[in-house]
């Protein structure tokens, strides 16, 4: 297999479009080349992306070869030729094999076999010991690509076929999302509160990266030099809505220093703890500073650099609300995100960027938007178009919910 290890490709989350405005945000758009619905081709070498800090792709893998045709037959032969090559230029021991598939015409028997098949040619090759993962469908899911340490090269191998466009990329995953590291983050927190809804760790990258400040897409060594030109010190990312401090942990783990603050005394408290929490227990660079105040109107003392936060959501249904009470709520989250939105402009110059992920309503099969968004001109702000991802797209939503986030990026004029 000929390798380009100067690209990389990206597997997409379960909302791709907001996976494409991430990686848009910390690489440009020039970078980034979509591969039809799961994946993107990113023109940098995988190696100098900090994968555990982006939060909307599931793998990265190193692309190795672009084959000029999608038939899994010829796939499957090309697989058989080439795999033994490759395994014989590795030094002794067990190989650990598997494959993953999207966008291709084939299913879990087909891949299964030509799993074996490679297995059986590397064997006939040089008796090497190979282990087959078998699919769950037609890709490895994170759990199986992580328990079987087959991002561990060279004995770990999962090798991933995208399609588009009439043409196979094969790439070979070097690292996947470490979905145990997410869950002792989220659940092992000494403070939460299901109550005002739980912002998953990953979604929180994703605010933080799209807000701009791109310490994130950094290396650690990179990330603890200033970015904020003629003053030493690392960036600062303010939450005016911190509630139990979910954005301030992972932008502390992704190398700025935060800022929080709240209206109730409550989440500043849990906050507090939950930082505090998070510093004993895993080594971080950056510094936390939190108060009480409301965002609406609250003045804050520390300069910050960006805003990254999930803004208030409004009363939590259990069910579709009456279109009288969702207007009465719409009409109240409204008037508090004009309010911040105006007190943020006081306190920003031109230039300012921040991301909030603000309150969606599905109601039917449709969203119900904060009018807000029709009047960001007039409160001094441009949102941020992405190339590939549309603003209805930047919806993160779950199947049953009634309220989503919508992620929204914007520019101080």
């Amino acid at each position: 297999m000929s390798q380009n290890s100067n690209q990389a490709v990206a597997i997409l989350g379960r909302q791709p479009a907001i996976g494409l405005a991430e990686l848009e945000s910390l690489y440009g758009a020039e970078r980034i080349t979509p591969l039809g619905k799961h994946a993107a081709l990113i023109d940098i070498d995988p190696a100098e992306i900090s994968f555990a800090r982006i939060g909307g792709t599931i793998k990265l893998a190193k692309l190795l070869t672009i084959l000029d045709f999608t038939d899994w037959r010829k796939l499957s032969d090309y697989l058989i030729e080439h795999v033994p090559k490759h395994t014989c230029c590795i030094g002794p021991g067990k190989v650990t094999f598997g494959i993953s598939v999207y966008g291709i015409k084939t299913n879990e028997q087909l891949i299964q076999r030509t799993a074996l098949e490679v297995k059986k040619a590397i064997k006939k090759s040089d008796e090497r010991p190979v282990r087959v993962v078998p699919t769950k469908g037609l890709e490895l899911n994170s759990a199986q690509v992580l328990h079987n340490k087959m991002t561990q090269l060279p004995f770990g191998m999962e090798l991933i076929f995208v399609a588009t466009g009439g043409k196979t990329y094969l790439a070979q995953t070097v690292d996947i999302q470490d979905i145990e590291a997410y869950a002792a983050r989220d659940q092992a927190r000494p403070k939460r509160d299901a109550k005002i809804g739980m912002l998953p760790p990953k979604l929180a990258q994703t605010i933080v990266n799209l807000s701009g400040n791109n310490v994130s897409a950094m290396s650690q060594n990179e990330a603890e030099k200033t970015t904020t030109p003629g003053e030493n010190r690392l960036a600062r990312i303010l939450d005016p809505f911190c509630g139990t401090g979910v954005i301030l942990q992972e932008a502390l783990l992704m190398g700025f220093d935060v800022i929080g603050s709240d209206l109730e005394p409550r989440m500043v408290a849990y906050s507090q703890e939950n930082l505090e929490w998070l510093k004993s227990d895993i080594r971080v660079t950056g510094s936390f500073t939190l108060s009480q105040g409301d965002a609406t109107e609250m003045q804050w003392e520390t300069p910050f650099d960006g805003i990254a936060c999930e803004t208030y959501l409004g009363r939590a249904f259990s069910h579709e609300p009456k279109p009288e009470v969702l207007r009465e709520v719409m009409s109240d989250v409204d008037t508090i995100h004009k309010k911040f939105l105006q007190n943020v402009t006081r306190q920003t110059k031109p230039g300012f960027r921040m991301t909030i992920a603000i309150p969606s309503w599905k109601i039917g099969n449709e969203f119900k938007h904060l009018q807000i968004l029709d009047h960001l001109e007039e409160l001094g702000y441009t949102r941020v178009s992405f190339k590939y991802a549309a603003d209805q797209d930047l919806i993160y939503h779950r199947e049953g919910q009634f309220v989503g986030r919508e992620l929204v990026t914007l520019i101080r004029k």
